[in-house]
């Protein structure tokens, strides 16, 4: 015999949890999205990731643009909601670099990027160098990129040049022990590693 109950209960449970999806705010269902991606996502794939057209999924990001940056009910909020090259993204307030630069610094190592590896490189190599010489050798802006070396622990203000006041940055005994050296010099010579020997480098460099 057919248990008419059992099968009445699991259909009812399937339909409530559609409804529940359905019921879902769009801007949460937004939200949810955003929290977990690692690159910007444009309207058209946001908007087949959430089920509902573009328009209203444009609508729902000024939405919460506003309700982030305050001009909604509630406070201006520690992240904003931009939008970067065509795609919209969760970032952290420009306010708040330096305060997530040194949480992120206090934490357990994590792998540096690349661009972090290169100018770590620069430095310990040209030491003392200004960021302006680091970044003309770099051919990039490379602040935010010496503030998490600075947040790390990796390098340090040596000093203030005397008539530009710019600071000159040098590594620290923290690097040495992340590298099992005991001093620069111990340093792979950075000759044979440049396609002509000298690139970025003058004849004061480490050896």
């Amino acid at each position: 015999m057919t248990d008419d109950t059992s099968t009445g209960s699991a259909t009812d449970t399937a339909s409530s949890s559609e409804e529940v999806v359905r019921e879902t705010p769009l801007t949460e269902r937004i939200e949810a999205i955003l929290l977990i991606i690692d690159e910007p996502i444009g309207l058209v794939a946001l908007a087949a990731a959430v089920g509902s057209p573009v328009p209203a999924v444009r609508q729902a990001i000024e939405t919460l643009v506003d309700d982030y940056d305050g001009r909604g009910h509630g406070p201006r909020r520690g992240f904003e909601l931009r939008e970067v090259g065509g795609g919209w993204r969760l970032y952290v307030r420009e306010d708040h670099d330096d305060l997530v630069a040194e949480f992120v610094g206090g934490q357990a190592p994590a792998r540096l990027s690349q661009a972090a590896l290169e100018t770590l490189a620069v430095i310990a190599y040209k030491q003392p160098v200004t960021r302006s010489q680091v970044a003309s050798i770099r051919a990039v802006n490379v602040d935010s990129v010496v503030r998490t070396l600075l947040a790390r622990g990796l390098i340090t203000e040596l000093f203030a040049d005397s008539e530009t006041g710019a600071i000159n940055y040098g590594t620290t005994d923290a690097l040495l022990q992340h590298l099992g050296i005991n001093s620069l010099d111990e340093l792979p010579p950075i000759s044979p590693l440049l396609d002509d020997g000298a690139d970025g480098f003058d004849e004061g460099t480490i050896r």
